[in-house]
């Protein structure tokens, strides 16, 4: 049965002398596998294959059956044509971070089309807004990310509560007994960041290198935390390298 749905490919892997097998993030049925044939070859149809790299959007239309790990797509064609995310190289980078937090936490092929809106709308965002905003993006995403898979801080900073314990996952009064949480300064902006609700909003939090890159280190160390199969990650020394 055909089913209409956009996608977001995660990653592409070279099959045979002319085919891919992708990895895509799509609305109707979360992330699942796909044989695209004769894309890697001389022929007219080949040229097709270049907008299937990762990050871009697609419009899909599939075959899909529940009981296979591969399915297979009978068309597709870009769903949003980027403009800067693929030459902008702090954009780019930024959108190989996503893509690859992505691949961590999505592991079962579940509907879930609030997360797939919301994943689809940051890479609109990194595409068009400023590189500040883009600066601050990877922050933003893996604290949303959290909250749609379920986890995420609960309060406010407030002079009251001004430690976050990432243990937890609470605004404290105190700093908790162990070492995962942050200082008053980085709670502070974990807070301001839970609540912007626009991305062009990104841009009015300014932080130097540093504090950008203990603040990711800090939110992946609470994917840890409360993600048991979660592991390290391979883009954030070059990410923040790029950012710096």
């Amino acid at each position: 049965m055909l089913h209409k749905t956009p996608g977001i490919v995660l990653r592409t892997i070279k099959y045979g002398d002319s085919s891919v097998i992708l990895s895509i993030f799509t609305e109707l049925f979360g992330i699942q596998s796909y044989i695209v044939n004769g894309v890697r070859s001389s022929k007219p149809k080949a040229a097709k294959g270049n907008i299937l790299q990762p990050g871009n959007i697609l419009d899909l239309v599939v075959y899909h059956h529940e009981q296979k790990n591969l399915q297979r797509i009978s068309e597709f064609k870009l769903g949003h044509v980027y403009t800067s995310m693929h030459v902008n190289i702090v954009k780019n980078t930024v959108a190989l971070y996503l893509i690859e937090l992505l691949q961590k936490v999505m592991k079962q092929p579940e509907h879930t089309p609030e997360l797939y809106h919301f994943a689809e709308s940051s890479f609109r965002a990194l595409d068009t807004e400023s590189t500040p905003v883009a600066a601050n993006l990877p922050l933003f995403f893996t604290l949303k990310l959290a909250a749609h898979l379920g986890f995420h801080f609960g309060g406010h900073y407030s002079e009251y509560t001004p430690y976050l314990d990432l243990q937890e996952g609470v605004f404290t009064d105190l700093p908790p007994h162990h070492t995962n949480y942050l200082d008053e300064t980085s709670s502070m902006i974990t807070d301001r960041l839970q609540d912007i609700r626009n991305f062009a909003d990104l841009e009015k939090i300014e932080l130097n290198k540093e504090r950008r890159r203990n603040m990711l280190y800090a939110y992946l160390e609470f994917y840890k935390l409360h993600l048991p199969d979660f592991t390290e990650l391979q883009s954030p020394p070059i990410l923040h390298e790029i950012l710096g």
